[in-house]
């Protein structure tokens, strides 16, 4: 049976609805806050200084065990190359912005061409079993969309040896309620919306 001119309007309205919930909801979906009590703060190197200081006062806020920075290898030509990685330099802003250096430990990982922050993750749970540290919480501090995606890459590198808390950091870029409305905006949630569905559905660890 062919719907009337009114059944077609009803489909319509509908499938306008149905696609301006998914454009106001994939944002606050990707920059999930999911903090949990306790355990370690864990932020990836290459995050911005405003990040930065957002972990700077999240650490002084909570009571966390440690804080730990991630990253790989910066480029020779770099205006960073002053520090070898990403590590290493996220923990030198922290400590400029406040941090006492003695509570930080930069956790420097291998070059990988794809799947960087999970390559991290695993670099993170290595020197963790390395050095004898007991994790079984850890908080992560990311950046706006990128958040979920995060989150799911570290649970997926900690098993069920930790659970895994996510903080997002403010969007400085762009307004995430009308995160279409930027150029910056779009290729960032866009990205992050088909880079989160690859972790997902795609991405499978090799076994370790």
């Amino acid at each position: 049976m062919v719907p009337t001119w009114r059944g077609w309007l009803l489909l319509l309205t509908l499938g306008l609805a149905v696609c301006a919930g998914a454009v106001l909801g994939v944002y606050p979906f990707l920059a999930v806050e999911d903090p949990k009590p306790g355990g370690m703060l864990v932020v990836e190197g290459w995050s911005s200084e405003e990040a930065m200081g957002e972990v700077v006062d999240e650490w002084k806020r909570q009571h966390y065990d440690g804080l730990f920075v991630t990253g790989g290898p910066i480029e020779k030509n770099s205006p960073l190359a002053g520090y070898k990685t990403f590590a290493e330099y996220g923990a030198s802003v922290l400590a400029h912005l406040g941090c006492d250096p003695k509570v930080i430990h930069a956790i420097s990982t291998p070059k990988v061409v794809k799947d960087r922050t999970y390559s991290e993750a695993v670099g993170l749970k290595g020197w963790l079993k390395a050095n004898g540290v007991a994790a079984t919480t850890v908080n992560l501090y990311s950046m706006g969309a990128h958040s979920r995606r995060s989150r799911l890459l570290f649970q997926k590198a900690f098993g069920s040896e930790a659970q895994i808390g996510i903080v997002a950091s403010a969007e400085q870029e762009f307004d995430p309620k009308h995160w279409w409305q930027s150029s910056v905006g779009f290729r960032s949630v866009t990205s992050e919306a088909i880079a989160y569905l690859y972790a997902r559905l795609l991405f499978h660890p090799a076994e370790e």
